[in-house]
C-alpha cells in the first residue's frame, strides 16, 4: 500500500464481507424452503428472504467495487484520494440505505420490482452515494496519472451509476416496464460490470504477475470492445417474451452468442499473464481467486449462458431452474470471486499483516467453488427435467416441483459448502494474523 487514503477501502471491504455473510445465509435458508416449503412461512415469507438474498448480493458487490476503486485508483493515478471524508460519507449513506431497505422488507414495504424492491428514499440515497463516488474518484483520476486501467474502470462505474436512473422509471405498461428494468439488470451484469471486472482483473494481473503494463492494456482494450459489442444488443435475449417486436428474437440470439467472447478472453488473459510473468508473488491466494474468477465466469456466464440464450431454446427454458443454474455460477465467477480476489490482495496490506497464512483462504476458495459448481450441475439437471415435464408434457407446475425434491436436497447440501467456505474466507481476512508472528510464536514454544 503506497497511499494513506487507500485505507478507506478497508471500511468498504469489511461492510461488504458482513453483507456477504448475510447474503449466503439468506440463500441457504431460501434453499431449505425449497425442501420444506412451510419453513418460517408466517414469520419470514419466502419472497422476503429472496429479496434479502438478492439485494444483499447486489449491494455487497457494489461496496466491493467502490472499495476496490478507492484502493486501485490512487496507485494508478499516483496520488491520494481527492476527499477521504466524502468516501466515508458515501459508505455511511450506503449502510443506512441497506439497513433501511432490509427493515422495510421485514415489515412488508417494498417496490415489488425484482432486484429493485428498495423504497424510493433508499433508491434516492443510493443515487446520492453514487454521485459522491463519481465526483470523488473522477477528481482523483483527473488530477493524477492516466492509465488504461483507470479509464476502463471509470467508464464502467460512470455507466453503472447512470443506468441506476432507470430505477426511478416505472411505467404502467408492463412490457415497457420490463424493457427499462433490463436496462439496469442486464446492462449492469452483462455490460458495465464486465468493464469493472476487466479493469480490476487487469490491476491484479499487473501486481501479481509483473507483466509489462503495455501488454496488459492491449488485452484490456480488446476485452472491453468485445464486452460492449456483445453486451448492449445482447439485452435482446431478455426481450423475447415480454411483448416486444419479433426482430428482438434474432437480434438477442445473435449478439448473445458473442457474449461468450469477453469471458473467454478474460480467462485466456489471466492464464497467459501468469504464464508470461512467471513471477513468484507471495500472495498465492489472490492469484488463485483471480484465475478462479475468470475461469468460473467463462463457464457460468459464457457456457451456461449460451446453453439457453437462443430464442428457440429459451422458449422452453426461460424461468426454469436452468436459469437459476446459470445465474448462480455466473454471479459467483464473474463478480463474487473477483471481489474476493481483490479483498485477498488488498486486505493484508490494509491491515498491516502481509505476508499471512493463506491456507484457510485457499480452502475457502475450493469449498465455495466446489459447492457452487455442484449446485450448478444439480440445478441444470433439475431444470432439464422441469422443461420436459412442465413445458413439453404440460404437467402442472406444483406437480413438477414435487418431483424435484431430491435435486433441491442436493442443492441445499451444496449451499452448506458455500456457506462454510464464506465463513472461512471472512475468518481468514479478519482474524488470521501475520505468518511471521505465528512462526515466531511456534519457534518460541519449541525453545521453551
Amino acid at each position: 500500500m503506497k497511499y494513506e487514503s487507500q485505507k478507506v477501502a478497508l471500511g468498504y471491504f469489511v461492510a461488504a464481507m458482513a453483507l456477504f455473510g448475510i447474503q449466503v445465509l439468506g440463500g441457504l435458508l431460501a434453499g431449505w424452503i425449497y425442501v420444506s416449503p412451510n419453513t418460517l412461512s408466517e414469520i419470514l415469507p419466502f419472497n422476503v428472504i429472496r429479496m434479502i438474498h438478492t439485494n444483499a448480493l447486489i449491494v455487497w458487490l457494489l461496496l466491493g467495487f467502490f472499495g476496490g476503486a478507492y484502493f486501485l485508483v490512487p496507485e494508478e493515478a499516483e496520488r491520494e484520494i481527492w476527499s477521504v471524508k466524502l468516501a466515508w460519507l458515501q459508505l455511511g449513506i450506503l449502510i443506512v440505505g441497506t439497513l433501511g431497505a432490509v427493515a422495510s422488507y421485514l415489515v412488508g414495504i417494498h417496490g415489488g420490482r425484482e432486484f429493485l424492491e428498495q423504497p424510493l428514499w433508499v433508491k434516492a440515497g443510493i443515487l446520492v452515494a453514487a454521485l459522491i463516488f463519481l465526483f470523488n474518484i473522477t477528481m482523483t483520476a483527473l488530477a493524477g496519472r492516466k492509465t488504461a486501467i483507470t479509464n476502463v474502470l471509470l467508464t464502467g462505474l460512470w455507466l453503472l451509476c447512470l443506468l441506476w436512473l432507470f430505477a426511478f422509471v416505472n411505467p404502467d405498461n408492463l412490457g415497457l416496464d420490463k424493457m427499462y428494468w433490463w436496462y439496469i439488470v442486464h446492462l449492469w451484469v452483462e455490460g458495465t460490470w464486465e468493464l469493472v471486472m476487466a479493469a480490476i482483473l487487469a490491476f491484479l494481473m499487473l501486481k501479481l504477475t509483473g507483466v509489462d503494463r503495455e501488454v496488459i492494456e492491449k488485452w484490456l482494450y480488446v476485452i472491453v470492445a468485445t464486452a460492449l459489442f456483445s453486451g448492449i444488443l445482447g439485452t435482446g435475449h431478455h426481450f423475447f417474451w415480454i411483448g416486444t417486436p419479433g426482430y428482438w428474437q434474432w437480434v438477442g440470439s445473435i449478439f448473445s452468442t458473442f457474449e461468450v467472447a469477453p469471458f473467454f478472453l478474460m480467462m485466456s488473459f489471466a492464464f497467459v499473464m501468469v504464464w508470461k510473468g512467471r513471477r513468484n508473488h507471495p500472495n498465492k491466494a489472490a492469484l488463485l481467486w483471480s484465475l478462479g474468477s475468470s475461469t468460473v465466469a467463462f463457464f457460468g456466464a459464457g457456457v451456461w449462458g449460451f446453453l439457453h440464450t437462443l430464442h428457440g431454446v429459451n422458449y422452453f427454458t426461460h424461468g426454469t431452474q436452468i436459469t437459476a443454474a446459470h445465474g448462480h455460477l455466473a454471479f459467483y465467477g464473474a463478480y463474487v470471486a473477483l471481489n474476493l480476489a481483490m479483498f485477498t490482495y488488498a486486505m493484508p496490506m490494509l491491515r498491516g499483516r502481509a505476508p499471512y497464512n493463506q491456507v484457510l483462504n485457499m480452502v475457502s476458495f475450493w469449498l465455495m467453488t466446489g459447492g457452487m459448481a455442484f449446485m450448478t450441475f444439480v440445478l441444470t439437471f433439475a431444470g432439464t427435467i422441469q422443461v420436459h415435464m412442465q413445458r413439453v408434457v404440460g404437467d402442472y407446475y406444483m406437480d413438477v416441483q414435487d418431483q424435484l425434491g431430491l435435486f433441491y436436497m442436493m442443492r441445499f447440501g451444496a449451499g452448506m459448502a458455500v456457506v462454510l467456505g464464506a465463513v472461512l474466507f471472512i475468518y481468514s481476512q479478519l482474524v488470521v494474523r501475520r505468518e511471521v508472528v505465528a512462526r515466531g510464536k511456534a519457534m518460541a514454544g519449541e525453545v521453551a
